[in-house]
């Protein structure tokens, strides 16, 4: 076993592959046992799929609550009862469109909008899943969740698909985007693929597949822990400071109140600093630590 490696392997995920086959692969090709991901990806999706292992595990919650994006095709004038092309189709209509009324229509989703979760999807009511309930032929009433869409992009068009390209916040479920937008046009519309090229900093350009990090010195495509957290301005702490925020103490600095990705002297990343007003001063104390 190897307990020493820390930070993150961006997977370019592959088609019939879950998030946890993923991470079982993974930990035989890092041979460690800490190895977790940061985001659940459908088998059928594909993409950047983030890898966190050693200390890096403590910001995959973070990497999950951050924001995607996606390129999504959808089939226009189909309704399927997954919302997606491999579902039970319940509904089909002719379509008649043009790019001018398809990007009226998605634009219309831009902002923040109020989506009803999938019957297939993992969220558990009354201790199970959502799925589980829709194999069994049962509708849950689900509440609206508030989610952000940022931008929707028109990527191609023609009488019965489209693709497009969808920058957006945690928990927004890109084939009831899919669904939604079809039944905004009228003759309804479901998702045929995706894949996720950004999950906060990270992108499909430094993603690898399973069969390439296999063949690969391992050591030489991980990014550090740090790499999470480059918009926040940087802080070296001196040897006392070091201490004291490792011990979870608090230290006068002279710098505005906000966070800080905190380094040592000798240039190595230790923690997430907050620094704040105390007692008439502005004081840092660790945050999260990454020791």
């Amino acid at each position: 076993m190897n307990d020493n490696l820390n930070g993150i392997i961006i997977v370019n995920k592959e088609k019939g592959f879950t998030s946890h086959d993923v991470v079982n692969v993974m930990r035989k090709i890092l041979k460690t046992r800490k190895v977790g991901h940061t985001g659940t990806l459908d088998p059928e999706a594909t993409g950047v799929l983030p890898i966190c292992f050693g200390n890096a595990t403590k910001v995959a919650d973070m990497i999950t609550l951050s924001d995607k994006e996606y390129i999504a095709e959808l089939k226009l004038g189909v309704v399927t009862d997954t919302q997606d092309i491999w579902g039970n189709v319940i509904e089909e209509k002719d379509v008649n469109v043009n790019k001018s009324d398809f990007e009226i229509a998605i634009k219309s989703f831009i902002g923040n909008i109020k989506q009803i979760p999938p019957m297939y999807s993992a969220i558990k009511i009354d201790g199970k899943k959502l799925y589980e309930y829709a194999r069994e032929g049962k509708e849950i009433e689900r509440k609206e969740r508030d989610v952000t869409v940022y931008d929707i992009e028109i990527l191609k068009i023609d009488n019965t698909n489209a693709s497009i390209k969808v920058k957006c916040s945690k928990g927004l479920y890109i084939r009831t985007l899919c669904h939604d937008i079809g039944q905004k046009l009228g003759f309804g519309a479901c998702m045929t693929s995706l894949k996720r090229t950004k999950s906060s900093v990270f992108t499909l350009e430094n993603a690898y597949t399973l069969d390439e990090l296999k063949e690969m010195d391992i050591e030489k495509v991980i990014m550090p822990t740090e790499d999470v957290f480059m918009d926040l301005p940087l802080f070296r702490a001196n040897d006392e400071i070091e201490k004291r925020l490792i011990n979870g103490a608090v230290s006068s600095v002279k710098l505005k109140e906000g966070m800080y990705r905190v380094q040592n002297l000798k240039g190595k990343f230790f923690c997430i600093g907050k620094v704040y007003f105390y007692n008439g001063r502005n004081v840092i104390k660790s945050d999260k630590l990454f020791l």
